[in-house]
């Protein structure tokens, strides 16, 4: 009993820092605001060191692989599993909102914005990919540009053979120590964490109510069912009894810094270290977990579903047969992993559901009002997504016994 409870004793520690925070807002309202800065030092923490990270961890993971048949059978994989959970909790959402009918009785003022930006998809798809300068390359609102850049320079010096060695060493021995950064960082969360719970439920703890109450006490329910069912079920079929033990062993911490940072990228450090523990393979959560940081997110596909059901309702339009729910659920998917990878790809989402379904433009606001009151959770979603998946990914490259051969740290 006392080696389980020390197993679990970081998580319960962060639980029980996130408990107080929330209760310290609550009791002082906009009051506790005051300790917002201790939460922010721990934020920027994370996203001083994810630019590196991603880096270092990517093409040290593909410099070390044995050959570039290996890289083509993570990314197949990653991509089949990213693909089949979207529409998993794609489906669980439309369920959900066939049952409940979000945006029925909803009465929200109309209004027009005052001026929507055209996005052109070939400018979006330039800046999503590539950057003008090398420099570009060091902020975090470029991942996707940085991650095919580190996956070139590993592929490279695994092309470059012999003299490319030692190159391959720095990249490994630069990824562990910025692991190891990340180890000293998280002894700051639970103080981080609880600060920016106590001012985020002080500021914001009375406002999530009103004509959006219904959606959010659908999708926060439908979130944490996804979170206990949905994984429990992934990890289950990754390794069996003991993949859920190790999933849930490990995840609590990268579920709490998601939740309290809103950022799934501000997560990958401390999602890294979770699938470390609980025995995916360097080269795979190296890959998988930078990548789905990017482009997976199966609590966007649940606030996709979410957002198309409740203005059908509140523009009193039938949501109802198959043409509508595979459109929609064709829409999830778009959303949650081909727009999500583009920068102000959630706007483009919700343009494209307004468009797509003839909606007026006044159907803009309404859309990116409930994308504001569900992201927490939707991001809680997306970022423990990404670790389970990467177990996904090596049941299907290691085989059903990869648990008892993977060394747990």
């Amino acid at each position: 009993m006392k080696e389980k409870l020390k197993a679990y004793r970081f998580p319960i520690i962060l639980l029980s820092s996130i408990i107080i925070g929330s209760i310290i807002g609550l009791i002082f309202g906009e009051e506790a605001t005051v300790i917002k800065p201790l939460g922010d030092i721990f934020i920027n923490l994370l996203f001083m060191i994810v630019v590196p990270l991603v880096f270092f961890t990517i093409s040290s993971a593909i410099a070390s692989m044995n050959s570039m048949k290996r890289l083509g059978k993570i990314m197949g994989s990653m991509m089949t599993v990213f693909i089949v959970t979207a529409i998993i909790s794609s489906v669980f959402m439309l369920v959900a909102t066939v049952i409940f009918q979000p945006g029925s009785g909803v009465d929200i003022p109309l209004t027009t914005p005052e001026e929507v930006e055209e996005v052109s998809l070939g400018d979006q798809l330039v800046n999503t990919f590539t950057v003008p300068d090398f420099v570009d390359l060091f902020s975090k609102s470029n991942m996707l540009a940085l991650i095919i850049f580190s996956v070139l320079v590993g592929v490279a010096t695994g092309l470059t053979g012999e003299q490319g060695r030692p190159f391959a060493r720095f990249l490994t021995s630069a990824s562990d120590v910025f692991m190891k950064i990340i180890q000293l960082i998280m002894y700051y969360a639970p103080i981080g964490l609880g600060a920016y719970f106590a001012s985020l439920i002080g500021e914001f703890g009375t406002a999530l109510i009103g004509d959006y109450a219904k959606a959010i006490i659908i999708y926060y329910p439908v979130a944490v069912l996804y979170f206990a069912i949905g994984f429990t079920l992934y990890a289950f079929i990754a390794g069996g009894k003991e993949g859920v033990t190790r999933f849930w062993k490990n995840i609590l911490s990268p579920a709490a810094t998601a939740l309290g940072t809103g950022s799934s990228v501000a997560s990958l450090p401390v999602n890294l270290q979770a699938a470390k523990r609980i025995g995916v393979p360097k080269d795979i959560r190296e890959t998988v977990l930078p990548l789905g940081a990017t482009i997976h997110m199966d609590g966007s596909c649940l606030s996709a579903m979410l957002k198309i059901a409740f203005v059908f309702g509140v523009f009193n339009m039938d949501f109802s047969g198959i043409d509508t729910f595979l459109t929609a659920i064709v829409v999830c998917l778009l959303s949650g992993i081909v727009m999500s990878g583009v920068p102000g790809g959630g706007f483009i989402g919700e343009l494209m559901i307004v468009t797509l379904y003839g909606l007026p433009i006044e159907a803009l606001p309404i859309i990116t009002a409930i994308g504001v009151v569900v992201d927490p959770p939707a991001t809680m979603i997306n970022a423990t997504g990404d670790t389970v998946s990467s177990m996904l990914v090596t049941r299907q490259i290691e085989g059903k016994d990869w648990m008892k051969t993977t060394e747990v740290n």
